[in-house]
């Protein structure tokens, strides 16, 4: 059960009445009266923990999703949310962890807190006189393999979510294809000239285009941009935003749409790991105890979302001193034998910021 909170008692002043603060009730309104006036007032607030639960399996960046249960969003899958019990739970990622043990089976390792989310109407029931969902969002890396029970829950691809995200193979065709020009006819569409201009500038800058260069933690300012624009299915549920037929039919090529706002908190969340893998050695928590190298370049690479030359890795794993040989060899690479490493832990003492520094920015060929 979702625990209801209500912080604050919101009065709705009546015209050319003062707007008084909570508490400051008239004399006269007392007993039952007193108490249906302050409930008449009073908006209701809904508190859950959601996490962002990643891992990587087979080179692959995986986030686990849960069945949507809500009538007004059938279809789309959400993050998995518990609540925050304020009476049981010392903190709110103790409550966290506790009930991602239970309803899984996984034990987080890393955990780190990303954002408070609480926009009005990020949940449509609110438009109904549903109360105001409040997320305290976090982010995980898990061993996949360590998922025992799921409770409803599946592994999708990152890239399924953000296409646009994924330079393993080169620059992503939808970005020319699709949104660039969207984005320029957007853009196009400003009511003044500097208004414009600005639009124009937001798109070249958060999506590399021209000169600019193409900037991988920039996660959060492209999903964003593409939601202003009208470009994400999400965009439909929120009224501020006008969308045009054309923009319709491309929300079919923009990845997998969730929940409420879920696509944002993922989004802060994929742009906060590709940061911190450059100097926490975040990328050993969704690796198991022994691997090769190309395993964990394939790993760092599906987190990057960009690809790394062989020997330059290599060379750059040593210098860090991030990997130690385990005097083992895998048979299982498909080809010849390969040498298994384990994370070397005492480089967490020896370096004040030890973590794979992989090339944040790139330019499209």
């Amino acid at each position: 059960m979702k625990k209801t909170l209500t912080p604050g008692k919101i009065r709705r002043a009546e015209p050319g009445a003062e707007q008084q603060r909570t508490g400051d009730m008239p004399a006269k309104a007392t007993g039952k009266a007193a108490k249906k006036r302050v409930q008449d007032t009073t908006q209701s607030v809904v508190l859950d923990l959601s996490a962002v639960i990643s891992t990587v399996s087979a080179g692959e960046p995986r986030i686990l999703l849960v069945e949507n249960d809500s009538e007004t969003e059938t279809g789309r899958p959400r993050l998995p949310a518990g609540p925050f019990d304020p009476e049981r739970d010392r903190t709110m990622e103790e409550g966290l962890r506790g009930w991602v043990a239970d309803q899984t089976g996984l034990n987080l390792g890393f955990l780190e807190q990303l954002y408070t989310f609480g926009d009005r109407f990020r949940d449509p029931t609110q438009r109904t006189g549903g109360p105001r969902p409040i997320s305290v969002g976090y982010v995980a890396l898990v061993l996949q393999s360590s998922a025992k029970r799921l409770a409803g829950g599946s592994w999708f691809g990152w890239y399924r979510l953000f296409p646009w995200e994924d330079w393993r193979g080169g620059a992503p065709p939808i970005l020319s294809e699709v949104i660039q020009p969207q984005l320029l006819d957007w853009a196009t569409g400003g009511e003044t000239k500097p208004e414009k201009r600005i639009r124009r500038e937001r798109a070249d800058v958060v999506f590399g285009f021209g000169d600019v260069g193409w900037d991988a933690d920039r996660v959060l300012e492209r999903y964003e941009l593409l939601y202003e624009a009208g470009l994400v299915a999400e965009t439909l549920a929120d009224g501020r935003i006008r969308t045009k037929q054309d923009q319709i039919d491309v929300h079919q090529l923009m990845g997998l749409p969730l929940a409420q706002d879920h696509r944002r908190i993922l989004a802060t969340a994929l742009g906060r790991l590709r940061g911190k893998i450059r100097y926490r050695p975040v990328i050993f928590e969704v690796m198991p105890a022994e691997f090769t190298l190309l395993q964990l370049q394939r790993a760092v690479e599906g987190l990057a979302g960009a690809p790394l030359h062989k020997q330059n890795f290599r060379r750059l794993v040593a210098t860090e001193g991030l990997v130690e040989p385990t005097g083992r060899i895998s048979a299982e690479t498909g080809g010849r034998p390969a040498e298994l490493f384990r994370f070397r832990h005492d480089v967490v003492r020896e370096r004040p910021a030890p973590g794979v520094r992989v090339p944040r920015g790139r330019r499209a060929k």
